[in-house]
């Protein structure tokens, strides 16, 4: 079974939106981070370990 993830993201000036689909199109998770380069990756190298 496929573990690929989708990502959207509303991006503004202090915050980004973000919500993470499986390959079905169930969410799987929705948060806000900051606008800043060091929690965006940090956030992405996490999802590597997120599971259904």
């Amino acid at each position: 079974m496929s573990q690929a993830k989708y990502i959207g993201m509303d991006v503004h000036q202090a915050t980004i939106a973000v919500a993470v689909l499986d390959n079905r199109g169930k969410l799987i998770m929705e948060c806000i981070l900051e606008t800043k380069a060091a929690t965006i990756l940090e956030f992405l190298e996490g999802l590597r370990g997120v599971s259904r």
